[in-house]
């Protein structure tokens, strides 16, 4: 055998997005690129904010002496003092750059995490459904996954969460705006988790942290902001990428962030930057970490987002599908009209629409649709999915 038994069989497991993706592929060549109606990826269509290009330009025709150079593996001062600024302000917490690592991207960052804090057999929570690769980094670490369930329309189920919990527990993984519904944690409910896992730390006599995963943290709509963690929650930590709010996911550039209120502080913050080292990633780039420095602040357009969010909404709910109405990110999560979500996504590939079944994040009858797309492709779509409704009887 070529290759481990492990990875063999992690194949086997592997993504669904990808899946789905390569299918996407084989109709294009077959129908052409503009009747295939792809809804897959979260690849940002829309381009950097403006600030972003100015900054480039910036480091292009004046260049710093030394910019591609090493520097230390928690990356450099000044772009983890801006971080740390931005992050002081939203949580009325003393963050400095002592409490921040710039990574290569949230996965990068979540590994660097888990990687410090897991001991082998460690029990980590993941809420369904959830991010599909958030299983395979805590079995790289050895630790062990247990799922808990959200309500029914996707927020936290502090119960169920109490249950899954135990003394071998080491940490909870959160995702909002989540991927793959849209869902925002309110504050009530992050206060309530915070509050829970303490009585839990006290009676096991253990450590609990809640990594909160928020690449999408800027991507909010209707007004609603997403509550900072670290106001409600003391032992938690923050990991995220600039992939989705500047739109910069082919750059890999992201950071963790780490609770002034951890224990231990100065002692998690030499194990992540200890990890960051050593599992290979090094550093964050040095020319997206010198770039992303004077745009904490930045996004692309969030209303681009919003309105083709309100069109799919709308013109879904319209024709009988059902969902959660997301309040971020850019994903819709409707319910499947049959509960076989695999074959309703096979349907969908006879009308060109390529969606992603709800099994592959951990919570089956639903699919996923990813609408950081052309506008265009959008409206195009609709008499697809109008046709496919028709075909379930909706």
């Amino acid at each position: 055998m070529a290759i481990s038994k492990k990875i063999k069989e992690n194949l086997q497991r592997a993504s669904w997005i990808r899946a789905m993706f390569e299918e996407g592929e084989r109709l294009r060549k077959l129908h052409g690129p503009d009747k295939v109606y792809d809804f897959t990826l979260g690849n940002p269509n829309i381009e950097p904010p403006a600030a972003f290009q100015e900054e480039l330009k910036k480091l292009a025709l004046h260049p710093i002496p030394g910019m591609h150079r090493y520097m230390s593996n928690a990356g450099y001062p000044e772009t983890r003092r801006a971080v740390a600024e931005v992050l002081a302000e939203e949580s009325g917490l003393e963050f400095t750059e002592a409490n921040i690592v710039m990574t290569v991207g949230a996965g990068g960052a979540l590994n660097v995490v888990l990687k410090t804090l897991l001991d082998p057999g460690d029990e980590v929570i993941i809420l369904s459904p959830f991010f599909v690769e958030y299983k395979f980094y805590i079995d790289n670490h050895g630790g062990v996954v247990k799922e808990a369930p959200t309500t029914e329309d996707f927020q936290l189920d502090i119960e169920a969460i109490e249950a899954a919990v135990s003394p071998k527990t080491k940490a909870v993984i959160i995702n909002s705006p989540n991927n793959p519904t849209g869902v925002i944690y309110d504050a009530l409910s992050l206060e309530k988790l915070g509050n829970m896992l303490k009585k839990k730390e006290a009676e096991y006599g253990t450590d609990i942290y809640v990594i909160s995963d928020e690449p999408y943290a800027k991507i909010s709509y209707d007004g609603i902001k997403v509550p900072s963690v670290f106001k409600y929650i003391d032992n938690s930590i923050v990991v995220t990428s600039h992939s989705k709010d500047l739109a910069l996911p082919g750059e890999r550039i992201g950071y963790l962030a780490v609770s002034p209120r951890v224990k231990n502080l100065s002692l998690v913050m030499e194990g992540m930057t200890f990890a960051n080292r050593t599992l290979g990633f090094v550093n964050a780039p040095a020319l997206m970490q010198r770039l992303v420095t004077h745009l904490q602040k930045e996004s692309v357009n969030i209303a681009e987002y919003q309105e083709k969010r309100d069109i799919l909404y709308d013109n879904l709910t319209e024709m009988g599908f059902e969902m959660v109405k997301p309040a971020g990110a850019f994903y819709l999560f409707p319910k499947s009209p049959v509960p076989d979500d695999v074959s309703f996504v096979k349907a969908a590939q006879k009308h060109n629409l390529l969606l992603v079944p709800g099994s592959g994040f951990g919570k089956p009858g639903y699919f996923r649709i990813s609408y950081c797309i052309d506008k265009q492709v959008i409206l195009n779509s609709l008499p697809a999915f109008r046709k496919l409704a028709t075909e379930f009887g909706l």
